[in-house]
């Protein structure tokens, strides 16, 4: 029969059973609808806890590690070359902090094809000083044009800004703990002072909140330059290099190949970020589980309305098949049925998971640990949607299949009998 017949049929069952049909819409309805909120509105949550570390964490980031020579003295003796030698209480061997040759090492990753921007950082520790009070403390000197355009750094500044900083060669972007521990704020000028006992006199030209309270605590930010006055050091020293990369999945063996090029100790965001990782993933293995067993029983809620429908249409099926429809035309209407309702419970479902999501996005969310998030974060993308849409219509036909089989291997004959 024409495909258009059996169409025309499959729409005259679902408006004679109205009430059936719209409950199994329903069923798929909620499922989609529950399956987009649960999953933009999860995924939205894990970019912006992701986005609180990684946005601030370089994919590669170079130092000089402080550690013990992995060769002893006693290991360069020729008399003791084939003994077991133990050398306990073993000192940190002495090494500067600084990244040697920092520049050159800077110019050559920057022609790099790999890498997408390269920017110098100088750490200092020091004390903020108010009176006779002396807070630990750690500044930290950078460029911070390279900082806001490759990390981000503009979000986490609360107030003031990152680009008065940039203007400002005795100015210093002050953590928000230390800000409120010594009760000042923009305008106001902080003592810095050195591990030498140097006073230096900055002004704070911005407040900085990255969310976490042990780092709000003790880091603040200056220019690169100011830092380096600070510890009473020139141009050339450089005791971080912060590396970000086209492609962040090849941190881990670039890392390798720059530590044993360049003799430096070199970090990839994998695995400074291991666990936080790891609780991402779990995250998401969590939300997708949920939706796919919300969408799965909004299937078999349509599988037991299909069942209930053939058994009333019996005698429909009966006169159909006496009239000249084979069994695979009666199939077909069953299964038309099962795609009608996906189709329109699906594009409902995403219309009502659309607007849900829309709301949320738009409901107050605020808390001192992250200011910069004024919102709930929800994730609007498109693939999500699609997704839906494919499950929906999936979940039903196979949910239709079943009791279109049977329908299809009914015979009018018994029916007609027992009549």
């Amino acid at each position: 029969m024409a495909r258009s017949l059996l169409l025309s049929i499959a729409k005259t069952h679902l408006i004679t059973k109205i009430k059936q049909s719209s409950v199994a819409a329903l069923g798929v309805t909620f499922g989609i609808a529950a399956f987009i909120i649960l999953t933009a509105f999860m995924t939205g949550l894990n970019s912006m806890l992701d986005g609180l570390v990684l946005n601030r964490t370089p994919h590669i980031h170079l130092y000089n590690e402080i550690k013990p020579s992995e060769k002893q003295p006693i290991d360069y003796l020729e008399t003791v070359q084939n003994s077991l030698n133990i050398v306990h209480h073993v000192k940190p061997k002495q090494a500067q902090k600084r990244v040697h040759n920092a520049q050159a090492l800077i110019s050559q990753l920057s022609k790099d094809k790999r890498v997408l921007g390269v920017t110098p950082q100088v750490s200092a520790q020091g004390f903020y000083v108010a009176g006779s009070i002396q807070l630990n403390g750690i500044i930290n000197g950078m460029n911070v044009l390279n900082e806001v355009k490759l990390f981000n750094f503009s979000d986490y500044v609360v107030k003031g800004s990152a680009k008065a900083l940039a203007k400002n060669k005795e100015g210093i972007l002050i953590g928000a703990g230390v800000a409120k521990k010594l009760s000042i704020g923009l305008g106001d000028r902080v003592q810095i002072s050195n591990i030498k006992g140097q006073i230096y006199n900055l002004k704070v030209v911005g407040i900085y909140q990255s969310g976490m309270a042990d780092y709000d605590n003790v880091q603040s930010f200056a220019n690169l330059k100011t830092v380096q006055k600070i510890l009473g050091e020139g141009a050339n020293y450089i005791t971080d290099i912060n590396v970000k990369l086209v492609d962040m999945n090849q941190a881990p063996e670039m890392s390798k190949e720059l530590q044993r090029m360049y003799n430096v100790t070199a970090v990839d965001i994998q695995s400074a970020n291991a666990q936080f990782e790891t609780g991402t993933s779990i995250r998401n293995l969590i939300t997708y589980a949920v939706s796919f067993t919300l969408l799965l029983v909004a299937g078999f809620g349509i599988y037991n309305i299909l069942n209930m429908i053939i058994y009333e249409k019996m005698n429909d099926i009966a006169i159909l098949k006496a009239t000249g429809f084979s069994g695979n035309d009666v199939k077909w209407i069953f299964m038309y049925q099962a795609m009608l309702i996906g189709l329109v419970g699906g594009c409902i479902g995403l219309i009502l998971g659309y607007i849900v999501s829309v709301i949320i996005s738009h409901t107050p969310f605020t808390t001192e640990a992250l200011p910069t998030i004024k919102t709930f974060p929800v994730n609007f993308d498109a693939m999500y949607y699609i997704i839906g849409v494919i499950f929906a219509l999936t979940a039903t036909f196979f949910a239709g299949y079943l009791p279109a089989k049977k329908a299809q291997n009914i015979d009018p004959v018994d029916i007609i009998r027992g009549q």
